[in-house]
């Protein structure tokens, strides 16, 4: 029903630039929706341009709800479908937009064929009867005219990427989970948009900035009225496709609100463990009904170091083996990131640190056991989204009725101390989780050491945090029916806003111009409609909120009192610090050392490893610089047997999840 709906809200666009669409379709759609609560303008606006993104927007929320319900077993049978490992393919390795899956050429297809079939058409439909003969009646030169309607013709292409702007930067989109694309991957689109938005309404406003300089100098008072109608033709055209671009722009302001109400929360910080690296694990407390699948990634905000900055990082932790526990790993490659290590490594220790955090964000969900192998290269930092994805295979061996994929993990580092980020591919409490039951095998390279260097590189410390009355464990913002609650926003939101521009219509417009469209103020009534978003969206996401936060706060509640590590329990222990000295080799890594391999001074030849690698079904991540991104893209792109995993199951571009400072 949704792909319908999407069919024919197309299809709306397509039409728009005919006359079949002015002459035909819009009078009938504007007689069907005319009532005294809505005019015909604003009734069929929000009919054609409104209605289906909301509706899609709602049966995507639907849908994902449903799906979280199902077993992972249901979710692995449903997901082996040829067509869709085919559009996840890589069909760009590189370009401006750096890797393209076909999924994402198809819409970049599409879109871009919008625009070119717009612009034609709308071109074609005014210059039509455009003469020397039309022109000297409203006494203008035929290329005066053809201006004024160049300038219009750019203004509506340009909202046509206006409409669409707001959706990549939606975090949490039920629309961008249905076609299984991310936030995160898509923000290379919302700068595009952004991009030719700005270009487009720039020729816009520079053609009738020419146009009026032109026209203006002579014959002022004959063509003063005809300037004033098309300005205020202009005011109601821009008012009018104020609809078009509403949709994204509302379902971004629930999305912003929800994030906003999020961040204010202060979360709390378990503990943090320093490797010599000069990378830190932060491990917070969450309750379990924060549920995130492999690559998820979350914002976190440090006021201590900046009140202003957020930055993301690839969660390591796995929802299953830690349901307690969310962890991330931060690597010492900037200023925030650099000041946070600083902190965490000085002799004067805090003994609380003050986080807030935003998200989880990821994938809808992730198919590994689809592929018979997984092969998963990445530089410097760019392993830690793989330290997820190895731990959920993990909890999926446990269940002997699992077929788990075999791992090969190539890692590079420039040094040999960077090795001990391999200790964090179990968690501290992993011991008894046996890494055999997974075909691990771990071949890491050195790119920058000839041989293993002798100093003191495998001591890290341990920090426990004093807890803080005001600090929760985190929390899903609308609960564990999330995906519901979130449908149920987008329809309470939306009825109370029509609720009260229907009553406003009614009651105050409506007796002032009887609906002709011509006398009351288009300022005033797009004033009382964007007040009427603001209120209707902040009065359902507040109230969802609070109902939800009143739930949590049990289960909160418990979780606050089990974070207490059993060591500062032990007799004599006076300090919130913890210092463990760990050898690499130690448990629970010495089940990881028997499964790995280190080349030192030698850099991984992909196209190499990949061909050595036996199998048809050979699932392929890549997390790390760009150039390495694209170059395995490249190879998968010409092997059938490679599956380079792109957003149609993970983003290729893993490393933006990782690290980013």
């Amino acid at each position: 029903m949704a792909l319908g709906i999407f069919l024919g809200y197309l299809l709306i666009w397509v039409m728009m630039p005919t006359n079949t669409f002015w002459l035909h379709w819009l009078p009938r759609i504007r007689c069907a929706t005319d009532s005294t609560f809505f005019s015909q303008q604003q009734g069929a606006n929000i009919m054609m341009y409104t209605t289906p993104v909301f509706l899609i927007a709602i049966m995507a929320c639907i849908y994902l709800h449903l799906q979280t319900k199902k077993s992972d077993q249901a979710k692995s049978i449903s997901s082996m479908n040829s067509l869709m490992a085919l559009l996840g393919r890589p069909a760009i390795t590189r370009g401006p937009l750096g890797i393209i899956t076909w999924t994402e050429l198809l819409f970049i297809f599409m879109f871009a064929r919008l625009l070119v079939w717009s612009t034609s058409a709308y071109i074609h439909a005014m210059f039509a009867n455009i003469t020397a003969q039309s022109a000297s009646r409203i006494r203008e030169k035929v290329w005066e005219v053809k201006l004024d309607s160049m300038a219009l013709m750019l203004g509506l292409v340009g909202n046509i990427c206006l409409a669409f702007f707001f959706f990549p930067v939606t975090r949490g989109s039920s629309v961008l989970r249905l076609i299984r694309l991310t936030s995160e991957s898509s923000i290379k689109y919302h700068i595009w948009l952004a991009h030719s938005t700005m270009v487009l309404f720039t020729a816009h406003g520079l053609c009738y900035t020419v146009f009026w300089d032109a026209t203006m100098e002579n014959n002022w008072d004959i063509k003063y009225n005809r300037r004033t109608k098309s300005a205020y033709r202009d005011c109601y055209l821009g008012f009018s496709y104020y609809w078009i671009t509403l949709p994204g722009f509302y379902l971004f302001l629930i999305d912003r609100l929800l994030r906003f109400l999020q961040s204010q929360q202060k979360v709390r910080l378990v503990s943090a463990r320093v490797l010599p690296c000069q990378a830190v694990e932060l491990n917070f407390s969450k309750t379990s009904g924060v549920q995130y699948n492999p690559t998820s990634s979350i914002f976190i905000n440090i006021p201590s170091i900046s009140k202003l900055q957020w930055h993301p990082f690839s969660i390591t932790s796995n929802t299953n083996l830690d349901p307690e526990k969310l962890s991330v790993v931060i690597k010492s490659e900037g200023k925030w990131s650099q000041k946070l290590y600083e902190k965490l490594s000085s002799p004067s220790l805090p003994d609380h640190l003050q986080v807030s955090i935003e998200g989880p964000y990821g994938p809808a969900s992730t198919h590994f056991q689809k592929y018979d192998k997984i092969v998963m290269f990445s530089g410097g930092s760019g392993i830690t989204p793989f330290i997820s994805i190895i731990r959920e295979l993990l909890h999926m061996a446990n269940n002997p009725a699992n077929k788990t994929p075999q791992i090969i993990l190539i890692p590079a580092f420039k040094n040999s101390v960077d090795l001990a980020i391999l200790d964090l591919i179990l968690p501290v409490t992993g011991a008894s989780h046996d890494i055999s039951r997974i075909q691990l095998n771990i071949r890491a390279y050195v790119t920058q050491e000839s041989w293993p260097t002798t100093e003191d590189q495998k001591v890290y410390q341990t920090i426990w945090f004093k807890p803080s009355p005001l600090d929760a464990p985190i929390s899903s913002i609308l609960g564990v029916n999330n995906w519901l609650w979130l449908s149920l926003i987008i329809v309470g939101s939306c009825v109370v806003f029509l609720t009260i521009i229907a009553i406003i219509t009614r009651f105050y417009v409506y007796p002032i111009d009887h609906h002709t469209d011509m006398i009351y103020s288009y300022t005033a009534r797009s004033a009382f409609n964007m007040i009427s978003i603001f209120m209707s969206i902040v009065v359902t996401v507040t109230i969802a909120f609070l109902w939800n936060k009143k739930r949590n706060l049990t289960e909160t509640k418990q979780v606050q009192m089990t974070n207490l590590p059993s060591s500062m329990t032990s007799p004599g222990m006076s300090s919130w610090y913890y210092n463990a000295d760990r050898d690499l080799e130690s448990l629970p890594s010495k089940s990881i050392v028997s499964c790995t391999k280190i080349c030192y001074g030698e850099r991984p030849e992909f196209r190499k490893i990949l061909m050595e690698i036996e199998g048809s079904n050979i699932g392929v991540l890549v997390s790390g610089p760009k150039k390495m991104r694209e170059y395995v893209a490249a190879i998968c792109s010409s092997e059938l047997k490679f599956h380079a995993m792109g957003d149609a199951d993970i983003d290729l571009d893993l490393d933006c999840l990782t690290d980013c400072d």
